[in-house]
């Protein structure tokens, strides 16, 4: 009898314990809009002449007593994995937050500011940047994000989490293929996509909302080269609706969205390019979607982890002094490449990687995977390019041309992914 009393003051006891401290969440929105004009990401060189939307950075926070979990998501094109790097590395210092639990992703916006040295992008298109890269600029994006991770941390609140799914269809598979069999940039209606919308609702424990994040495979390119506004563009737009219509900031995080487009894609301004209407082709989804969600739980556990993959390079494919850390010593004739991984109690896992996942590698590793929830945020801790399928290498084309590895990095990629998830979920 004394033992089963003792027992059940024991299980009371750690009930209380986790009650009183349990899952805390908090998030940060910091404005990182410039004054003046800059040169603007992707496309042919272009700088700004003016702002039509304002871009930021959003911080979520989590943490379940043990575990701290830091993911940004950040109004930019891209940024070479040495900007991540360093970053991650400024964080570990003065807050003592080890990189694994630091993931920085990009909108992929096309309308934004260049962001660091040019890296990968340089070695592709050596004319296009032939300009020198911003440092100032890159330097207060660093400082404000690093100061928005502590300010979140600092911020941590007791707090429930809901996750789930939501549809919407936005995107468009974007590899156009002619009678000659010839693929190039376009649409393509009848080509593979990923419809998915990943949703991670955060509140407070009296169930008031507190943050979103929204998982969504789609290209920031409505608007085309003529633009010169700085904007978000169709990421960022949906973002900012959503963030009106629930009161809270919305964190949008890209996908594998290396072959798909949104379905208005390359327009030369705003009315072209029908940028309203992905407020409602995506964002009245997104919110529809966060409120059928399963109830919110303070029951959370996370579990952050990495693999590293080794996948062999192109022949006489160039290298810039910025990614020296992404050849192995062991094998220079391959690229490094870090994929970072968060599971969420048994149900969800989220995997994350510095490329332009094709969709059809990503939506086969979902239908493989034993979680119920598996998610993967694309554009997150540097770019390193195109992750293609070996079909686009034989197809040919765009992204496949200009992607530092070879066919075999669709198999490599997918048994390092897919192992981690096995064995995850064990």
């Amino acid at each position: 009898m004394l033992r089963r009393l003792f027992l059940l003051s024991a299980a009371a006891a750690a009930v209380c314990a986790a009650q009183s401290g349990g899952f805390r969440a908090a998030v940060v929105k910091v404005d990182i809009t410039p004054s003046e004009s800059k040169w603007l990401a992707g496309y042919p060189p272009r700088q700004s002449t003016g702002v039509h939307d304002r871009i930021w950075h959003r911080v979520v926070a989590l943490d379940d007593g043990r575990t701290q979990f830091f993911l940004v998501a950040s109004d930019f094109c891209l940024f070479t994995p040495s900007v991540y790097d360093e970053t991650a590395a400024l964080l570990e210092k003065e807050a003592g937050i080890e990189p694994v639990r630091f993931w920085w992703s990009v909108t992929h916006t096309h309308s934004a500011p260049e962001v660091g040295p040019h890296g990968m992008a340089r070695i592709l298109l050596p004319k296009r940047y032939a300009h020198d890269w911003d440092r100032p600029y890159t330097a207060h994006v660093q400082r404000t994000l690093v100061d928005a991770v502590k300010q979140a941390r600092a911020k941590l609140e007791p707090a429930r989490l809901a996750v789930g799914t939501g549809f919407a269809m936005a995107n468009i598979n974007r590899r156009g293929m002619d009678d000659r069999g010839r693929v190039s940039l376009g649409l393509n209606p009848a080509g593979p996509t990923d419809r998915q919308i990943g949703l991670l609702r955060i509140e407070r424990r009296d169930g008031s909302p507190m943050a979103l994040v929204a998982n969504y495979a789609m290209h920031g390119t409505a608007l085309g080269p003529p633009n010169t506004l700085i904007s978000g563009d169709a990421p960022g737009v949906v973002a900012a609706y959503v963030e009106e219509k629930l009161g809270i900031p919305v964190l949008y995080v890209n996908g594998a969205a290396g072959n798909l487009a949104p379905i208005y894609t390359v327009q030369p301004d705003f009315r072209a390019a029908h940028i309203d209407e992905f407020k409602v082709l995506l964002g009245d989804r997104i919110v529809a979607g966060s409120k059928r969600l399963p109830g919110a739980t303070a029951d959370v556990r996370l579990r952050a982890g990495q693999q590293v993959v080794h996948t062999e390079r192109k022949p006489d494919f160039g290298w810039d002094e910025t990614l020296k850390d992404y050849l192995p010593q062991s094998a220079p004739s391959a690229v490094r490449l870090p994929v970072r991984f968060l599971f969420i109690n048994d149900d969800t896992a989220i995997y994350a990687a510095p490329v332009e996942l094709f969709c059809e590698i990503s939506n086969g590793i979902r239908g493989r995977s034993r979680f119920q929830h598996t998610f993967f945020f694309g554009y997150t801790n540097g770019w390193l390019g195109y992750l293609c399928t070996r079909k686009a290498y034989e197809e040919g084309g765009y992204e496949p041309g200009t992607a530092p590895f070879t066919e075999q990095v669709e198999d490599d990629f997918t048994q390092a992914v897919t192992t981690y998830l096995e064995g995850a979920a064990r």
